[in-house]
């Protein structure tokens, strides 16, 4: 009898300690506030943050609802920064055609599978490029739009081809096959 305690104590100490690893935002999913990034690799969920990026937060659900991501290539990646998408051309000059977004700063930190809104040197011109975090970068923290975090998938993520050099251009780049709200998949 001591021995199926032992057991049933050590299966629930190892399902609290799961619980506590996994953010309670993917244990508890809003679809509406949820986007699905389906990777040649695998789905890479990102729970969206309405409350610090309301204005970004729509441009990513209205983009993602017209399919305007599907097929748009990850240009930029650099080994322990980030990998950057959303540009239909693949320059990282492109965008869509609705008119840029202004800067939503906030007290977020950009953390390995943080979500952001890429942009000119100007704070305002968010558009549709958007980048995913492999590492921190504290140099970012309340100069970019925070959007989203990755909470689960991150592997896949992971697994983006990278760029050469400083720049991070990637020759012949990893694609995003669909990226959708999950409140429309059914």
């Amino acid at each position: 009898m001591h021995r199926r305690t032992l057991i049933a104590s050590t299966a629930a100490l190892a399902a609290t300690a799961l619980a506590a690893a996994v953010p309670s935002s993917a244990q508890t999913s809003d679809p509406e506030n949820t986007i699905y990034l389906d990777l040649k690799q695998g789905r890479v969920v990102i729970r969206l943050l309405p409350d610090i990026a309301p204005k970004h937060v729509e441009r990513i659900k209205t983009l993602a609802r017209q399919g305007f991501y599907d097929g748009t290539p990850f240009h930029r990646v650099i080994e322990g920064f980030m990998a950057q998408g959303g540009d239909p051309t693949g320059t990282g000059s492109g965008g869509s055609k609705l008119p840029d977004l202004p800067l939503e700063a906030s007290q977020r930190h950009f953390v390995r599978g943080v979500c952001g809104m890429a942009r000119t040197s100007s704070p305002n011109s968010a558009n549709s490029q958007f980048f995913i975090m492999f590492a921190p970068a504290p140099s970012l923290d309340g100069q970019y739009t925070i959007w989203g975090q990755v909470v689960s998938g991150m592997e896949y993520v992971d697994q983006i081809k990278r760029g050469s050099g400083s720049s991070g251009i990637v020759s012949d780049p990893d694609r995003i096959v669909h990226m959708r709200v999950a409140a429309d998949v059914k």
